[in-house]
């Protein structure tokens, strides 16, 4: 294993390693090497499971839906590839990604993708049909997200809404409606996403901006960690309108504190000049995911005895 043969900001070097070398590509090109983006796309989902108080009888529903965000975050970031790789190859951190570099081809690729979205298929077949809908609903998005770094400063914006997606998929699966509590969940996921991945882009804002690509981390400028305060803050008051509506209770919104003093840390540390500190903020969202995770489990579980 090369260091060419990994993007930079690649976790798992070992698991990579281990594979057989003709595997490797194909695990780098769905991001099995960076599991933080499954668990940002898995949080929202166990959260509405969580919240509409389906955590205990329904723990199996939770693991389905850890599966199918494993196959959908690589299905996704393979479709990404394809549509980016002409831009990648431009940019320092993804020009050694497998399709930019030529590790892998673009038939190759789309074989691939299939592929992931078949066990996708699987996941989707152990839902009830209203949830099931909900979830194919999320497939426009999700094909035009790739494209919306070309046509707006808000690409982030765009990403929060697919990311978020399972938070109603779970919900809707227990609670067998979209109801307010979830939709006030799935709003502040949004905002939480794009504070976290503002805090991503900001490893990328000078190629992004030599080669044209926007980022709200480039449109909020020297604003940027007033702009991820505000959607972190954001994001709590939406989540805590969530929990209230479950459980009208202090107690209730008292969950919420150990999540608000995580994200008070992220922002008093971030240094926007500093890549791998962004990284790091960046990937301690999947912390923040399991905090939440907690609140509605909490709030959730006491919600239904």
């Amino acid at each position: 294993m090369t260091p060419t043969d990994l993007t930079p900001d690649t976790e798992h070097r070992g698991f990579v390693a281990l594979l057989p070398r003709a595997l490797r590509p194909f695990a780098l090109l769905a991001r099995f090497d960076r599991p933080i983006g499954w668990w940002l796309l898995f949080w929202p989902g166990a959260w509405g499971v969580a919240l509409a108080g389906g955590a205990i009888p329904r723990w199996d529903l939770v693991l389905w839906l850890l599966l199918g965000s494993i196959a959908m975050r690589g299905a996704g970031c393979v479709y990404n590839d394809i549509v980016d790789r002409d831009l990648d190859r431009q940019v320092a951190r993804t020009r050694s990604r497998p399709l930019a570099s030529g590790a892998v081809s673009l038939r190759a690729a789309w074989i691939w993708l299939v592929a992931l979205c078949l066990i996708g298929l699987v996941v989707l077949l152990q839902l009830r049909v209203y949830a099931a809908v909900v979830a194919l609903l999320s497939l426009g998005a999700v094909a035009a997200y790739p494209f919306m770094k070309r046509i707006t400063w808000w690409p982030q914006a765009w990403l929060g809404i697919v990311f978020s997606w399972a938070c109603l998929v779970g919900w809707s699966e227990i609670a067998r409606s979209l109801t307010a509590p979830g939709l006030l969940l799935y709003a502040g996921s949004i905002v939480w996403v794009i504070g976290y991945d503002t805090i991503y882009a900001l490893q990328d804002r000078e190629d992004d901006a030599l080669i044209g690509v926007r980022s709200s981390a480039l449109r909020l400028g020297s604003r940027v960690r007033a702009g991820v305060a505000l959607f972190y803050a954001a994001a709590v008051l939406l989540w805590g309108a969530a929990l209230w509506l479950v459980r009208p209770d202090p107690f209730a919104l008292a969950t919420l504190i150990p999540v608000a003093a995580h994200f008070t840390w992220q922002v008093a540390t971030l240094k926007p000049g500093d890549g791998a500190g962004a990284l790091a903020r960046f990937r301690s969202n999947r912390f923040a995911g399991l905090l939440v995770f907690l609140a509605c489990f909490t709030v959730g579980t006491v919600a239904t005895l």
